[in-house]
C-alpha cells in the first residue's frame, strides 16, 4: 500500500530492477539507484490482480483503463496532507455542538423539573 498516493489503482514495474512499486517515491525509498525511464511500462491492476503493458509513446484516452476489468487507473492522485482546521464554530460562542445526546430530551427535562421541585419544597 502506497503512503504517497492514497488512491493508487495500479502498481508499476520498475524497468531498472524489475520490482513492483506503487509510485516513483516508493522506489526511491528502497532503492539505491535512480528509476530508469522507458516508454513501454508494465502495470499490475490492483482490482483484478492482472498485469498488462502500455506503450506510453502512443497513449490514448482509452488506455486509462485496465484491459482486463475496465478499472479506471488514471486518477488524480490523492496525497496525504496535514490539515489544521477547526471543524465547527467556536464553542465559546455557540455551544450547540457540545450538547450531550446520550440523555433523551424528555428525560433531561424531567430531571430538571424534579430538581426544581425539590428546591421549591425546601
Amino acid at each position: 500500500m502506497c503512503k504517497h498516493i492514497l488512491n493508487a489503482q495500479v502498481s508499476i514495474r520498475a524497468p531498472c530492477c524489475k520490482r513492483w512499486f506503487d509510485c516513483a517515491e516508493c522506489h526511491a525509498e528502497v532503492s539505491a539507484h535512480p528509476l530508469a525511464k522507458t516508454t513501454e511500462m508494465s502495470f499490475l491492476c490492483k482490482k483484478c490482480k492482472k498485469a498488462f503493458r502500455k506503450d506510453m509513446s502512443v497513449y490514448e484516452d482509452s488506455d486509462e483503463y485496465c484491459p482486463h476489468c475496465d478499472n479506471h487507473y488514471v486518477l488524480e492522485a490523492k496525497t496525504p496532507q496535514a490539515v489544521l482546521a477547526v471543524e465547527g464554530e467556536d464553542a465559546r460562542k455557540d455551544a450547540r455542538m457540545l450538547k450531550d445526546d446520550r440523555i433523551a430530551p424528555s428525560e433531561r427535562n424531567m430531571n430538571l423539573d424534579d430538581d426544581i421541585a425539590e428546591l421549591l419544597d425546601a
